[in-house]
């Protein structure tokens, strides 16, 4: 079977993902260990303990979102969850996975962002937080800690503006320089960073895509948003993740269109099987 090697010549590829995990996968010859988890290997806890079962549920996926450090976590809001008015004393993004969610000013009109849609949300601003139904789910990513909750008085402001961008309104690049988009047909749509430094971005994958995505980063970090992959002996689905520390070869499948949200600072190829 002949190997089509397709190489992004801008583009960073890592994701935001896991630690702590509880599956790992062989060593690979030259290449470091990856790790798996999926949503339900986490370990749940309160987001704000104050507020109890009244509060959203959060899974640490790679990091320590107590700690001073890069993480990203799952966050599981309850049934028609609305929070009061707050503020964050650190920046974070947030890719919703499951359900809708609505996060803005409090006097804003309600914006339901459905799976596959990204917001951000800058420190120091009052906003709101809500989710609609039960089966919401969101991955939320910081660049340093600790994640606090603070009330909506100690609010400050910054040259930060907040970001939301429905799944509808993602912009997927497919130009015809980039040949290893339009060969392998996959797509990408840039939502944060530097193309020459840390960034990140949503890759599409086709249904039916066979073939390996190869990383030199010093890291790489993935997490599932939409379809699913076949990786070794894992099937994951949404809210399941991928990390690896230095060049990376993941060979993975899919039956379904595949979202995967991804965080890097190498550039990355991608081998489809023809």
């Amino acid at each position: 079977m002949m190997k089509n090697i397709l190489t992004a010549s801008a583009l960073l590829f890592t994701a935001a993902l896991v630690a702590g995990c509880n599956t790992a996968s062989p060593e690979v010859a030259g290449l470091q260990k990856i790790r798996v988890i999926t949503a339900d290997q986490v370990d749940w806890t309160h987001l704000n303990p104050k507020r109890g079962d009244l509060a959203p549920k959060a899974g640490t996926l790679w990091g320590d979102r107590n700690g001073n450090e890069p993480t990203g976590f799952l966050l599981k809001p309850p049934s028609d969850f609305e929070s009061p008015p707050h503020i964050h004393n650190i920046s974070y993004r947030g890719v919703v996975i499951e359900g809708v969610i609505h996060n803005d000013d409090p006097n804003a009109a309600e914006m339901w962002m459905p799976a596959g849609s990204f917001w951000t949300q800058p420190k120091g601003h009052v906003h709101i937080t809500a989710a609609e139904g039960s089966d919401s789910l969101a991955y939320i990513e910081i660049e340093e800690g600790p994640y606090l909750v603070l009330p909506e008085e100690d609010h400050f402001d910054t040259d930060e503006r907040p970001v939301n961008v429905d799944e509808t309104n993602i912009v997927w690049l497919n130009p015809s320089d980039m040949t290893w988009i339009n060969q392998s047909g996959a797509q990408v749509a840039f939502l944060w960073g530097d193309t020459e430094g840390l960034n990140g971005t949503f890759i599409k994958l086709p249904a039916g895509f066979e073939g390996t995505i190869k990383s030199s980063g010093s890291t790489f970090r993935t997490v599932l948003v939409k379809g699913g992959i076949k990786y070794e002996n894992n099937d994951l689905l949404p809210g399941s993740g991928i990390e690896a520390f230095g060049p990376t070869a993941l060979d993975v499948e899919t039956d379904n269109e595949t979202v995967l949200y991804v965080r890097t600072d190498a550039r990355y190829n991608i081998v489809t099987d023809e």
